[in-house]
């Protein structure tokens, strides 16, 4: 049984949304949801109850972070598991790749990361 991933909702800016989507849903198990928005196309991604909003990068993007627009990308979002050792492996079998492998960085807490789509990193972690 793949291990259970919690959050709330993120946005991404993408040059290439689908591909971003296709990821999470090979990584992770995630919903990917293609609906029409104002016209649009427009592709979201349900990873159990995390909303990751995925936006078409245009010409006007990759302003700083502090601008009030948008930007492409994201620096790291965490998914808390309940263990740690076992998801790595899963996602290890998927595919993925790590570049940091697990470790505790201070008593109660162990994380990874690993690199997503476009280089955005995620952190895996396990909180006790």
């Amino acid at each position: 049984m793949p291990p259970t991933y919690y959050f709330d909702h993120v946005h991404v800016v993408s040059e290439d949304p689908k591909s971003v989507a296709d990821y999470f849903h090979r990584a992770f198990d995630a919903k990917v949801i293609e609906t029409v928005q104002d016209g649009k196309p427009r592709i979201d991604v349900d990873l159990n109850g995390l909303s990751i909003f995925l936006f078409r990068a245009t010409s006007d993007d990759n302003l700083p972070a502090c601008s009030p627009g948008r930007y492409k990308g994201l620096d790291h979002f965490g998914l808390r598991v309940d263990d740690l050792d076992a998801a790595c492996a899963d996602l290890k079998r998927r595919g993925v790749q790590f570049t940091l492998e697990p470790n505790t960085i201070r008593p109660g807490l162990k994380i990874a990361f690993v690199r997503g789509p476009e280089n955005i990193r995620i952190e895996i972690l396990e909180r006790s």
